[in-house]
Order: structure tokens, then C-alpha cells, then sequence
């Protein structure tokens, strides 16, 4: 009987052992580990490293997200999921990127590895280096969806440590992995795991993996205030199954870490893309590595200037200083010529009529250029100073003048107040808070200036151009939410 409940198991629970491992997301520390370092099939998990050089790629400008990739037979051809792309169609980076996160599509994926590095094979060796790179070991990757390939294999911890990279390394797109459906230019795609987005609290991505060599494999993350945790799961038995068992495990994760920790978010990679020039990591192309053992990346000094090279002069363009000799000469000479003149003609000019209000009298140019005594005042004449003598000036004061208010109109209408929701360690929390923050209070702070300012121990989250009376009311009613309020002056 034992004989024949063997044969009757599916192939995919036979060929798919089971690893987990569980992570604080906020400072990497492990919570849960199970088979984690067990190197088995990734299955669509490799995916999140194919969508976080795309990222980089247009980060570093490599191309753009609508950079029209063209689809090759080889792409076109890829076994499903696939969102249908025909051998020579071109579609825009954006399409390929949310095909790939949201549908899981092994064609999108091969085409934008095509796209960026021109065939996959050169991509591959990409994702390698950028592993390396973040630490993940026991990780070899042989293409860029995931399909089972000999030697394409990866751990639960190494998995944990790309979505980490994926979530704080390029926060602006990590909202893709959460979209139940998309625009993927050709049709609209629906998410592959809407089920544990629709119902687990919190949960926010962020891939799928299915092959009957890996099982049912998920990397899902998700945060509840200020708390975010990683769960990942290789060889689940069905979706359902899988959905349950990382449900158990955020669960877990959510009872062990603290509320509050201190962030230690992971550093991101060295750019080892087209523009990286030759320094960067060297991987030694060995076999796997040995149980028991890790692998080794060497860093190498990348390429630095060693001497500043002189532009050469354009072809004719040299400059014979014989000839130069006299030209110089004659304009010294002009110059002294024209100053002369001046003089001269400052020492013979008739004295301008006193009475004349378009004339501006100067002091003599000779004067000024080299004063050799103090001239005294000319004595006032004595009809003149008869004539004053005589005035005579009453002592009357001057009637008080009624005091005036003079104020100035701002342009600003008076909106030089703002509020401040909260300090966190990235950009990306910030703008979190402030959009949270901001459909929750529509009333006072409809028409606030959304601003995230960077200060040495974090980004403060702030909304300004308020009036104070609104300033002072949005935080009232902000903090009667148990929210975190304060006001900015105009200071």
C-alpha cells in the first residue's frame, strides 16, 4: 500500500522539498528558518531579479520605461505564462515590466533581458554579478524567467534577501507587485496571487513561482503600521496550501519582531550595468560550491583616472607666436593712444552750463588719478551771507501727522504654515505617510503642498502652504486619530 500511495503522489510534491524563512524586513534579522541555505528550484522567483535590473537599468539610464524593445522569436516563443508576443512586435519597457510583475509572463521577461543586454545569456551573467553583489551565495541563475534549467537554483534565504533589495533599493516601483490587474499594453493582466493580497491584512506583494520541479513557491511581504515582514515559502503542495502556510508564517513574523527597531535597510549594490565601465566584482566561474562551504566574490578597484588628458587642437588651428607678437604690440599701443586723448580732451573741455539737468559733474580725471593736495571750500559770498543773516524762523512745531497702518499684502495668502506627520529612515515611508495621511484627512488638507524634507537622522513627511488656523486644525484632528502631528511655522 505504502508502494502504491507513492505512485499515485504528484510529481511536483516528489520533486519539490520544502524551505522556508521568515525576516524582519526593517533590519534583516531572522525570525524563522527552515532548509533555508537548501539550494532547489526558484521557479517565477527569479523574475524579482530580472524586474530589479530593470529598474537599474533605467535608474542608471540604460534606456527608458518606454524604450520600445522589440520581441524575438526566442521571447515570443517562451512556454506560458506568457502575455502573447509575436516574434518582431514592438512594446514599450512599462508594458513588458508590469506584464512580468503582475502575470508572471516568461515572455516578457526574456524580452526585457533581450532589451537590455541584448540576448539572455548576457543578461543572466548580469543577474549573477548583481547576486554576488547582495550577498546571495548559493544563488545561479540561467536565465530570466525562471523555467527549470539545469544549474538554475536558488535558496529561501537568498529569495528573502532580493525581496528586501526589491522593496527598499527601488521603492518607487515596488507598487507593481501589489496591482490585482495592469495595463500590459497588448490586454489587461490579472495578478497571479489576488487571493493572499484580498486577504491578508497588510500584504502587499511580492512574486509567485510555479513548476513542477519547484512546487508552489511565494515570496510575499507585508507591513502593518510600522512593521513589514518577509516571508518565504519553496515546495508548497498547491496555491492554497502555500497561501495558508505564508499566512502562518507572517503571522509568526509579526508576533516576533518589535514595534520599534532601529532601520538597518540593505546597501544597494554597486552598478554593474552597460555604464559601470570595467571595475566592479569579479565572480569566479566555478562549479557550485561544496556543502558546508560559501562562495567567494573578489572586489576589485574600479577603473579610476589616473591623468587628466588635454583636448588636441583642431587640425590649422596652431598659432604661430611670431605673428602674435605684433598684434599684441599694436593694441597696447592703441590703448595708450586712446587714453590720452581722454586727458586731453578732459583738460580743454569748456565747464558745463550749471543750470543744465542732463549733466552730471565729475571730478577732474586728473584729479582722481593723482590727487596731490586738499582743496579748500570756496567762501560763501557776502551778499548771500547778509541775506541769511536777515531770515528769521519761527519756533512753531510741527503739527503731529495722523499715524498711518501700512501693511503689506502677501502673495502667499497668508499660507506660510504646515504640519509634520512623522520622520522615517527612506523616502519611500514618507510618501507613504503623506498619501495615507492625506485621504484620511481630506478636509483640511485638500489643498496642502505634499513635501518630503531630508534631514541628517531621517525624511519628515510634511504638508505646507496651510494658514495656521488650518494648520492648527488638521493636527487636532489628525491626533484625535492617535496620528502624529506638529506644526511648522514660517521659520
Amino acid at each position: 500500500m505504502f508502494v502504491w500511495l507513492m505512485v499515485l503522489l504528484p510529481l511536483s510534491v516528489a520533486a519539490a522539498p520544502y524551505a522556508a524563512l521568515v525576516m524582519d524586513a526593517r533590519n534583516g534579522k531572522v525570525l524563522h528558518a527552515q532548509n533555508a541555505d537548501t539550494r532547489l528550484h526558484p521557479a517565477s522567483l527569479t523574475k524579482m531579479m530580472t524586474l530589479y535590473i530593470a529598474f537599474e537599468a533605467v535608474q542608471n539610464g540604460e534606456l527608458t520605461m518606454d524604450t520600445l524593445i522589440t520581441v524575438s522569436r526566442k521571447a515570443a516563443a517562451e512556454e506560458p505564462s506568457k502575455l502573447g508576443l509575436r516574434p518582431g512586435q514592438q512594446i514599450k519597457l512599462r508594458y513588458l515590466v508590469r506584464a512580468a510583475a503582475v502575470k508572471s509572463a516568461n515572455d516578457a521577461a526574456t524580452a526585457i533581458a533581450e532589451g537590455i543586454e541584448g540576448s539572455e545569456a548576457a543578461f543572466a551573467r548580469r543577474m549573477n554579478r548583481t547576486a554576488k553583489a547582495m550577498g546571495m551565495t548559493r544563488t545561479t541563475f540561467k536565465n530570466a524567467h525562471g523555467l527549470t534549467e539545469s544549474g538554475h537554483l536558488s535558496t529561501a534565504r537568498d529569495m528573502t534577501i532580493l525581496g528586501q533589495h526589491v522593496i527598499y533599493d527601488y521603492p518607487q516601483y515596488y507598487n507593481l507587485f501589489s496591482r490585482k490587474t495592469a495595463d500590459a499594453g497588448v490586454r489587461r493582466v490579472n495578478h497571479t496571487n489576488s487571493r493572499l493580497l484580498s486577504s491578508y491584512r497588510g500584504a502587499d506583494g511580492i512574486k509567485t513561482g510555479y513548476t513542477r520541479a519547484a512546487g508552489f513557491n511565494l515570496v510575499a511581504s507585508a507591513e502593518r503600521g510600522s512593521e513589514r515582514v518577509i516571508a518565504t515559502v519553496f515546495g508548497g503542495r498547491s496555491t492554497a496550501t502555500r497561501n495558508a502556510r505564508v499566512a502562518e508564517l507572517l503571522d509568526l513574523g509579526f508576533k516576533k519582531s518589535p514595534t520599534w527597531v532601529k532601520m538597518r535597510t540593505p546597501d544597494r549594490p554597486p552598478y554593474l550595468g552597460k555604464g559601470a565601465g570595467a571595475g566592479g566584482i569579479v565572480v569566479a566561474n566555478t562549479s557550485d560550491p561544496a556543502p558546508g562551504t560559501r562562495a567567494k566574490s573578489i572586489r576589485v578597484a574600479s577603473a579610476a583616472v589616473t591623468r587628466s588628458l588635454r583636448p588636441k587642437a583642431r587640425p590649422g588651428s596652431t598659432v604661430d607666436p611670431a605673428k602674435v607678437a605684433p598684434l599684441v604690440a599694436s593694441v597696447g599701443k592703441d590703448i595708450e593712444r586712446e587714453l590720452q586723448e581722454i586727458v586731453l580732451a578732459s583738460d580743454t573741455a569748456p565747464d558745463p552750463a550749471p543750470d543744465d539737468p542732463d549733466v552730471v559733474i565729475l571730478a577732474d580725471v586728473t584729479d582722481v588719478a593723482a590727487p596731490t593736495e586738499s582743496k579748500k571750500p570756496v567762501q560763501r559770498p557776502t551778499a548771500v551771507a547778509a541775506a541769511a543773516a536777515t531770515l528769521t524762523f519761527k519756533d512753531t512745531p510741527t503739527p503731529a501727522r495722523k499715524a498711518e497702518v501700512v501693511t503689506r499684502l502677501s502673495t502667499s495668502g497668508g499660507r506660510h504654515w504646515g504640519i509634520n506627520v512623522g520622520r522615517f529612515p527612506n523616502e519611500y515611508l514618507a510618501q507613504k505617510m503623506l498619501l495615507k495621511t492625506g485621504l484620511t484627512e481630506t478636509a483640511t488638507l485638500d489643498d496642502a503642498l505634499r513635501k518630503v524634507v531630508r534631514g541628517k537622522t531621517g525624511f519628515d513627511a510634511m504638508f505646507m502652504g496651510m494658514t495656521r488656523d488650518g494648520a492648527e486644525l488638521a493636527c487636532r484632528r489628525l491626533q484625535a486619530r492617535q496620528m502624529t502631528c506638529f506644526m511648522v511655522g514660517p521659520s
